[in-house]
């Protein structure tokens, strides 16, 4: 079973464009393993007081595998990914760029409608 990294911005997509992640996910990958780095938790905990989205995504993440890592943001994402073998879902263009350059598969969103795959 693939596992996949899902960031803050993969957390918010179903609530800001109405993508269903994890059926999106599935469509593509099979029976997946969701994982959220630990501390994207706090992430989306500071972002409610901005983003009328965020609490509805920290649900989400909280229905997920949390996972911990010592690192932060973004590289959180990278290190749980690279620790566990996994898929990182994002819409993030610069984490998109850092998870291309160390050849970690990507599931992102096209045209605002589906997630595409990229691998290695």
């Amino acid at each position: 079973m693939q596992t996949v990294v899902l960031d803050t911005n993969a957390l918010l997509m179903p609530f800001e464009v109405g993508i269903n992640i994890d059926l999106e996910v599935r469509n593509l990958l099979g029976d997946v393993r969701f994982v959220v780095p630990g501390p994207l938790i706090g992430e989306l905990k500071h972002l409610a007081e901005d983003n009328r989205h965020a609490k509805a995504a920290l649900a989400l993440a909280r229905t997920k595998e949390i996972v911990q890592s010592d690192a932060h943001g973004d590289d959180s994402v990278l290190e749980v990914a690279l620790r566990e073998n996994a898929y990182i879902v994002t819409n993030d263009k610069e984490l998109r760029r850092r998870a291309r350059k160390v050849r970690i598969p990507l599931l992102y969103l096209r045209s605002g409608t589906h997630l595409i795959l990229e691998q290695y």
